[in-house]
């Protein structure tokens, strides 16, 4: 009697604890109906025990991916060992809300999830128990921390005014350019370009105004180029581009689309309408060029002899 007390007293302990742990507890029979539902699963489902159990999983969870979990319960039914996906592989098995008030910036719950055996009398799977793990403080904060790492390596990247490539950045895709072109002959062409009478601006308006020209010679430089051009800002008021698969007329066609813009726009300072134009040089890359050094001197010599032949214009060298 006192033996049969005991073992009752066990299973009232086993079972307090399966309600009470802040882990998901799910048996499922080889055919999916629910067996076991406890406590964690009730409170972030809204589905008591006593209501999903001896139902089909997936008639419960239609959402739930069934091909991908029949394969994992198979798998672990068939070699009789656990199975292990973390949230990195699948977020989440059952789409709960993120309702913890420290991570409350994540909108449903990340998972963590472990299927293991459960063998009978025989030694045969007969079931199989789905631990749920809530890693959504964990998820979240590795989330946040790779978003900084790539917030930090963009900006290490890109010119802080403007939001063009940096020059280094920028320099190192025309070395790459270059190299593209040796090795596969592809054409290229490659422009630089300064805004004209950029010291008067400055002198006259003020630095801050001078900035707004900048961003808005960077911005309509961004809207008139293709996703594969790169453009970068190579120093104060000189600019780059890279385009790649054109050659010098269709490069010109693209610049004097930039220069026109520039040329026909006005921009509204704090301290007055600013009007401005661009000198542009185009390079075609050929064979000439031993280095990307001597393939961006072509394109800035074409810039100067825009310069000199009297600014607003293209010139291709």
């Amino acid at each position: 009697m006192a033996i049969e007390e005991s073992e009752a007293n066990s299973f009232h302990w086993l079972m307090d604890m399966l309600e009470s742990v802040e882990v998901g507890l799910v048996v499922l029979d080889l055919d999916f109906r629910v067996e076991v539902w406890n406590g964690f699963m009730e409170n972030h489902s809204g589905i008591t025990a006593s209501r999903i159990q001896g139902q089909v999983l997936f008639d419960a969870f239609p959402d739930i991916p069934k091909a991908w979990l029949t394969r994992k319960v198979d798998a672990v039914a068939l070699l009789n060992t656990k199975a292990f996906t973390s949230w990195e592989q699948r977020p989440y098995l059952f789409q709960f809300r993120n309702t913890r008030p420290i991570t409350g910036t994540e909108e449903y719950m990340f998972q963590n999830l472990t299927i293991s055996p459960l063998s009978g009398t025989t030694g045969e799977v007969e079931k199989v128990c789905l631990m749920v793990y809530d890693v959504t403080d964990i998820a979240s904060s590795k989330m946040a921390l790779e978003r900084a790492n790539e917030q930090l390596a963009k900006l290490s990247m890109t010119d802080r005014l403007t939001g063009l490539l940096n020059r280094g950045t920028w320099e190192n895709l025309v070395d790459a350019e270059f190299e593209r072109f040796r090795r596969y002959g592809h054409t290229t062409s490659l422009v630089m370009f300064d805004i004209d009478h950029f010291k008067p601006v400055n002198d006259t308006h003020g630095h801050l105004a001078g900035d707004e020209v900048i961003k808005h010679t960077a911005s309509i430089t961004r809207n008139a180029i293709r996703q594969s051009d790169s453009a970068g800002r190579y120093g104060g008021e000189e600019f780059g581009i890279i385009l790649p698969e054109t050659d010098a007329e269709g490069a010109r066609i693209i610049c004097e689309r930039i220069r026109e813009s520039i040329e026909q726009s006005v921009v509204e300072t704090s301290v007055a309408p600013i009007r401005y134009t661009i000198s542009i040089g185009i390079a075609q890359l050929t064979e000439e060029p031993e280095n990307y050094m001597q393939w961006m001197q072509k394109a800035d010599e074409a810039l100067y002899a825009a310069k000199e032949g009297g600014r607003n214009r293209v010139v291709v060298g």
